[in-house]
């Protein structure tokens, strides 16, 4: 490895993609501020509320000085390394080999056909040992792959050389990059394949995209182009709302697979991973996810990445670090982005209906929003929601969806109140302004609760606003929806409301896995009458009698017994109970809108692009 002067050297070699195994190399040059080298590796992915464990995927670690003698070193805390300097030492190398099969957008993953690399789950940082100014420097990122493969990332371009690789010797080219600064270094992705990489301008940024199929399979060429088309939509709304931004060069990667759905935000890219049906002819329902989770992940440039919670502006890669605001920063994201697939076209108004309905689906089956309030769900990130269990959905909520219906009633008021001028996209958009890294009329970096409040009660129609938020976001209780949609001439309906003749079916109120000729029991719905006696992995083996091999011959057997007492068969724990129920009909939840909606809906989801 060369020298680099500055900052440090991480190298990363993807030419053995039947191992399933990275190697990894880091160069750190001296001087050395002591006898001790300590590196840690960053337990926690920023933008993933939860700590991690990377290092447990490490083996074969080595430690040489520059003339290639092996140092000492020790195993420290659950995350670290500990590397003896000599009194000559003026350059530490450490190689290791990663284990990366995990298919995930929070985890580096590597075959034959690609790799995708997350730094985080990647790289040691040095602790202990060297100036921690270092960190903040420029650092030399490269990656050997084979000579097919081109890669997609944030990272600068520095460079690209053919030939053996240095941590394997193995024939390729190795391309070379530059990062500023610890979290730009690992607030990124390197995503690395055969696919050509489409690159094009809108609005003077280059935006870049980047497809990966886990199967190999090709993407229809037409659904490519759509998505670029609805791409642009959703880019050219996001500018009209918050300006377009100083920062240019964002990276979408899109992996396809057969089933897994999941998306991760970075500094000026993102990895949407979905089934590979979103590409597919004939699969709307898929494709309008897609761009619903790209538009997600594209918001999060202004809010998480430059607007952040104030204790986030120096993440704390080894610990959590709470914020009682995830529900601005998620479920403002979520509702926001949603708004404007709708307002830039890339949705049609019946598209965000039924992710509205959806939405609303779930938001009534469950009633944690009695026990936990958004503030609370926000704050316990770490413990609920990334670590939720069958009932979970009965004492805790999600920040995601409740904030996002929170967020919409709070909009719904401050509309009204201000006429119509102003909504809560246009308090996001100040609040970047004054307080996101990159702003030109930042004085602040960095929000608190107080931040958002002041903001919104300093603009028209947010006067009176203060406690309306405050109730939103602090007590136990669900947002009123029902108000909040009738603001927009819209009602919300039951999806099948009971006809005054049709005969009604029973209700067990429960959430069903059936697999191999056996019916279990996964979860409660609110107000599940077999809550005390049917509790999640129990089988329902018969109703009346009747064996319900399947979830169909369940429902038969239910078929109009709503209102009389059923005799359920439970297996246990392996041991048959019979349980005496009284069932009700299924709850006739408002979730559907209906209505064509007034002059106030209309300008809602309008765009705000101009002609």
């Amino acid at each position: 490895m060369s020298n680099m002067t500055s900052g440090l050297r991480f190298v990363i070699d993807a030419t053995e993609g039947e191992s399933r195994r990275l190697h990894v190399g880091i160069e750190i040059d001296g001087p050395f501020t002591g006898s001790n080298l300590t590196l840690h590796f960053p337990r926690w992915v920023p933008g993933s509320y939860f700590l991690r464990e990377p290092i447990q995927h490490m083996t074969d670690f080595t430690a040489t000085d520059q003339d290639g003698n092996a140092l000492s070193f020790h195993r420290k805390d659950v995350d670290a390394m500990r590397i003896k300097t000599l009194e000559t030492s003026s350059k530490v190398t450490v190689k290791y080999r990663l284990l990366a099969t995990d298919l995930s957008v929070r985890a580096n993953h590597l075959d034959t056909t690609h790799v995708h690399m997350m730094p985080p789950f990647t790289w040691f940082l040095p602790t202990e040992g060297i100036d921690s100014k270092r960190l903040e420097m420029v650092h030399c990122v490269e990656l050997h792959a084979p000579q097919t493969w081109m890669p997609a990332t944030q990272y600068a371009s520095s460079g690209e050389r053919k030939g053996a690789g240095e941590l394997t010797g193995n024939q390729g080219i190795t391309h070379c990059f530059t990062s500023t600064g610890r979290d730009e270094l690992l607030d990124a992705i390197i995503e690395c394949n055969a696919n050509p990489m489409d690159s094009w301008v809108v609005d003077g940024r280059t935006h870049h995209l980047k497809l990966w199929d886990s199967g190999g399979h090709d993407v229809d060429p037409g659904m490519l182009e759509r998505f670029k088309v609805d791409m642009n939509r959703i880019i050219k709304e996001h500018h009209a709302l918050f300006g377009t931004p100083p920062w240019d060069h964002y990276v979408t990667v899109i992996q396809l697979t057969e089933s897994m759905r999941g998306g991760l935000e970075h500094l000026n890219s993102q990895t949407s991973m979905l089934p590979r049906q979103c590409l597919m002819p004939g699969h709307e329902d898929e494709y309008l996810d897609l761009v619903s989770l790209f538009s997600h992940e594209y918001l999060h440039q202004w809010n998480v990445k430059r607007l952040r919670p104030r204790n986030f502006l120096d993440y704390d890669l080894q610990r959590e670090v709470h914020s009682d605001l995830l529900w601005w920063f998620e479920g403002g994201t979520s509702w926001m982005g949603d708004m404007l697939c709708v307002r830039s076209g890339a949705w049609s108004e019946d598209d965000w209906r039924k992710d509205f309905l959806r939405k609303m689906k779930r938001h009534t089956a469950r009633n944690g929003m009695n026990t936990e309030s958004l503030a609370e769900s926000s704050h316990d990130a770490w413990i609920h929601l990334y670590r939720g269990h069958a009932f979970s959905r009965e004492t805790q909520i999600s920040y995601y969806l409740e904030g996002e219906l929170a967020i919409m009633q709070l909009d719904a008021e401050l509309r009204r109140r201000s006429k119509g001028d102003f909504g809560v996209c246009d308090l996001m958009a100040e609040l970047c302004k004054r307080h996101a890294l990159e702003c030109d009329a930042t004085h602040r970096l960095g929000i608190t609760y107080k931040d958002i409040r002041k903001a919104l009660t300093s603009m028209k129609g947010g006067r009176q606003l203060g406690a309306l938020l405050d109730s939103l976001m602090h007590e136990r209780k669900a947002p009123n929806m029902d108000e909040t949609m009738a603001f927009y001439g819209l009602k919300l309906v039951p999806e099948k409301p009971f006809k005054d003749d049709e005969e009604k079916h029973g209700w067990l109120g429960l959430n069903l896995s059936a697999k191999d000729g056996r019916v279990l029991a996964t979860s409660h719905h609110t107000g599940s009458p077999v809550r005390h006696c049917v509790m999640p992995g129990d089988e329902i083996v018969a109703i009346n009698g009747l064996r319900t091999p399947t979830a169909k011959k369940l429902a038969t057997s239910l078929k109009g017994k709503a209102g009389t007492e059923v005799t359920l068969m439970v297996s246990h724990e392996g041991i048959i109970h019979e349980h005496h129920v009284l069932v009700s009909s299924a709850p006739q939840h408002g979730v559907k809108l209906e209505g064509k909606g007034n002059a106030r809906w209309r300008s809602y989801i309008e765009t705000r692009q101009s002609s």
